[in-house]
């Protein structure tokens, strides 16, 4: 395994080598429900099987049917119920062909565990099993297993629905493992993890004709070609040099390729706008839809700009970043440890809990030592079930950490 040795002397040690012993149940488990990928808020299937883990792992209560699919378990200490902190995985698969040779390989056509959702739930589970177990910390850990993570907010429904109220957590943590980190390796900041992930759509609107003659018509796809090129200006000529965002416009459609000399009457863009700051996106936003219509009505048309905000930025509170490096550190070593990670500029919809409560979205490293591997949203990605235990005893040791009990107890 990429993972370092743990010193004996940590007081992870005990943990990571309870849970490295019971690495082959992890894996088996990780890989059922690496065959039976579901999108968000269909799993169905998956939440079921994490609630039979849970009752087998003798977690206190189990809460189910929050926002469709997920789940809520709870796991008290030594000394009842008392401060609660929570720890969050996401449980759902993205539409895609899995195009790995596996004996555990998607059975489920169109659909994969691209992701490595997987393995975050076999992770949370662990750590389920562990500290049902052991019940070294006071107060209560509270597991989320989350659907919808992947473009349909399950954690801002989960929160509609009244998480927060029903279990009011003090602070709530999240990882995800990072194919671009070494195995054993943990990064995280204090600051901004992830971007605010903002939906475009554009329409233009012209007036068809015949390619032959050009000037009885009004070209949707000669727009389109200024407004690819003009938007790139957003952030170049209007985001100050110090701040970050990312306009991609990511597919276009206009008239028909069997029709080569027809201009049509319409064309449409999608795309994505990522940032970091309210402001900046404010900013973005606006100053978009002003050049797409000015354009479009320069060139005698018109224009739609749908502008849909998804996720907000994910922004780990500092002081509860700092203790999760903490822990980190105190698992796997300072020297594994970055506390300086540079964001990422994906997008991830933790960003709702960190809204409601503080808490820190940590990243896990999973590239084995004969390489990375493939990225994260690849069909030939696969979770590095090596981590299991490491991802699990990092999980429990920030309840035990976050949690402890009293000297003497």
């Amino acid at each position: 395994m990429g993972a370092p040795m743990i010193a004996p002397s940590s007081r992870a040690f005990g943990a990571y080598q309870r849970l490295g012993a019971v690495q082959g149940e992890l894996q088996a488990l990780r890989r059922e429900l690496h065959t039976m990928p579901e999108l968000g808020f269909e799993e169905r299937r998956t939440s079921a099987r994490v609630c039979e883990a849970l009752k087998l792992c003798g977690v206190d209560e189990i809460h189910t049917g929050i926002a469709q699919t997920g789940i809520v378990a709870l796991i008290h200490g030594r000394n009842g119920p008392g401060r609660q902190i929570g720890l969050r995985a996401d449980m759902d698969a993205l539409p895609l062909q899995e195009e790995n040779d596996l004996p555990w390989r998607s059975a489920s056509p169109g659909l994969m565990h691209a992701c490595g959702h997987d393995g975050h739930t076999t992770m949370l589970i662990g750590a389920a099993r562990y500290l049902a177990q052991t019940r070294q910390f006071d107060g209560t850990a509270v597991l989320i297993f989350q659907p919808g993570e992947e473009g349909y907010a399950g954690a801002r429904a989960m929160i509609q629905e009244g998480l927060f109220e029903r279990f009011p957590v003090e602070s709530v943590y999240a990882m995800h493992n990072w194919p671009q980190l070494p195995a054993g390796r943990i990064g995280l900041n204090s600051g901004a993890m992830m971007a605010a992930s903002d939906k475009v759509e554009i329409t233009l609107h012209g007036r068809g004709g015949h390619g032959a003659h050009p000037h009885l018509s009004v070209d949707p796809v000669l727009m389109a070609g200024h407004v690819i090129t003009a938007v790139q200006s957003l952030v170049a000529r209007n985001v100050a040099p110090l701040d970050q965002a990312v306009v991609s416009l990511c597919a276009l459609r206009a008239g028909e390729l069997g029709a080569f000399s027809v201009i049509p009457s319409t064309a449409k863009l999608v795309g994505t706008v990522r940032s970091f700051k309210p402001a900046v996106q404010q900013l973005i936003e606006e100053r978009l839809t002003a050049l797409v219509e000015s354009i479009a009505l320069g060139l005698g048309g018109s224009a739609t700009v749908q502008y849909t905000r998804s996720y907000p930025a994910t922004i780990n509170t500092p002081r509860e970043a700092e203790f999760a490096a903490m822990v980190a550190r105190d698992l796997v070593g300072a020297e594994h440890v970055d506390s300086e990670l540079p964001p990422s500029m994906g997008s991830e919809d933790f960003s709702f809990m960190l809204q409601a409560k503080p808490g820190a979205y940590l990243r896990i490293g999973q590239a084995s030592d004969a390489g990375s591997g493939c990225g994260l949203h690849n069909p030939r990605y696969d979770f590095n079930d090596e981590i299991l235990p490491l991802g699990a005893a990092l999980f429990a040791s920030l309840i035990e950490h976050g949690l402890p009990m009293a000297p003497g107890a």
